[in-house]
């Protein structure tokens, strides 16, 4: 007698829907890329801020 043994997680747990995934991913991705986008700009502040200070004690850039 032969055994066969199936070896893929999805027998043994649920997985999750491909669809309701691709969603969940969107949804994150969207949610990440806008946070991306804000640090970016407060970056782009706290630089122009910093050379100003640098540049109001001599060591202007």
């Amino acid at each position: 007698m032969q055994k066969y043994f199936v070896l893929t997680p999805e027998r043994y747990v649920g997985a999750v829907e491909q669809e309701e995934y691709r969603e969940l991913f969107i949804e994150e991705i969207t949610s990440l890329t806008e946070l991306l986008k804000e640090q970016l700009d407060e970056s782009d502040r706290l630089e122009s801020e910093i050379k100003k200070n640098l540049a109001g004690l001599g060591y202007g850039f």
